[in-house]
């Protein structure tokens, strides 16, 4: 009998172009779980490159690789650096309609 190898799923060998990474951030953000936020940028740096990264941002790469490691929520600095090193912006849109005027 032959065995099966299998490697652990990684998301960052899915997300190859703009419109998967959108798409996958928009998911993630419809959770509202900062772990996961932070785990979801971590696939994008990682397929984009951690190194490039590190530069864009001015953080370490060790920080980075913890900071987005989805072990723990990144601390806010670090999300918003690491969303505009990522090319993204955030935007807020009402969750319910607005209330009419009394």
């Amino acid at each position: 009998m032959s065995t099966i190898k299998t490697r652990p799923f990684d998301m960052a060998n899915y997300l190859t172009n703009a419109e998967e990474v959108t798409e996958y951030l928009r998911q993630v953000l419809e959770d509202g779980d900062p772990v996961e936020l932070g785990a979801a940028l971590g696939d994008i740096a990682r397929a984009r490159g951690m190194t490039q990264l590190a530069r864009d941002t001015g953080l370490s790469r060790e920080s980075l690789y913890k900071s987005l490691s989805g072990e723990r929520a990144p601390n806010s600095d670090t999300l918003f650096k690491v969303i505009r090193a990522l090319g993204f912006q955030l935007t807020l849109a009402s969750a319910a309609p607005a209330a009419p005027a009394q």
